[in-house]
C-alpha cells in the first residue's frame, strides 16, 4: 500500500507533461509555494467545480507567490479538452503511468457500491518555498476547499 506524505518531509520531486505540450518539475518551482491538487478525472463534476474554484482564485494565489498544479492520471489530450472547455489558467500534469500519484500516497484503494477499484484519493499539498510539505488535505470536500488553500498559502 502507499505510504501517505506527512508535513514537514521534503515533497517528491517530479516531472511530468502537461497540456499544451508543456512539463514541470518541481525542483524549477523552487523558490515559490505550490499547490498540487490532485483529482480523479478530468470534467467530471466535482474535478470540474474544484478545478473552477481555484482558477477563480489564481489572481489571489499568484499575489501570494504561489503556483497552482493539478494532476490526474488522464492524458494530456484529456488535459487540453478540459482546460480550454473551462478557460484554465494553470497547468494540468498527467501522470498516467501514476509515479507521482504513488510517490504523494493519492493512488489509494477506493470502494462505490460495494465494488472495490483503484483510484485518486482527492487530496491536496501545499508544497513550501524550500519544497517541503506545508500542509495536506486529505479526502477533500471541495466546496470552499480552494479558499482555505488559499487561507494556507497566504500564511506560509
Amino acid at each position: 500500500m502507499t505510504e501517505k506524505i506527512v508535513v514537514g518531509s521534503t515533497a517528491p520531486d517530479f516531472t511530468l507533461s502537461t497540456d499544451g505540450g508543456g512539463s514541470i518539475a518541481l525542483s524549477k518551482l523552487r523558490g515559490r509555494k505550490v499547490v498540487l491538487y490532485f483529482y480523479p478525472k478530468d470534467d467530471t463534476s466535482g474535478c470540474t467545480m474544484e478545478a473552477k474554484d481555484f482558477n477563480a482564485l489564481a489572481t489571489d494565489f499568484a499575489k501570494a507567490g504561489t503556483d497552482i498544479v493539478g494532476v490526474s492520471p488522464d492524458t494530456t489530450a484529456s488535459h487540453d479538452k478540459f482546460k480550454k472547455k473551462y478557460g484554465l489558467c494553470f497547468p494540468l500534469a498527467a501522470d498516467p503511468d501514476k509515479a507521482m500519484l504513488h510517490a504523494y500516497g493519492v493512488w489509494v484503494e477506493k470502494s462505490m457500491y460495494g465494488r472495490k477499484y483503484m483510484g485518486v484519493e482527492r487530496t491536496t499539498v501545499l508544497v513550501d518555498a524550500q519544497g517541503r510539505i506545508a500542509h495536506v488535505w486529505n479526502k477533500v470536500k471541495v466546496p470552499g476547499h480552494a479558499a482555505e488553500v488559499l487561507k494556507a498559502a497566504k500564511a506560509l
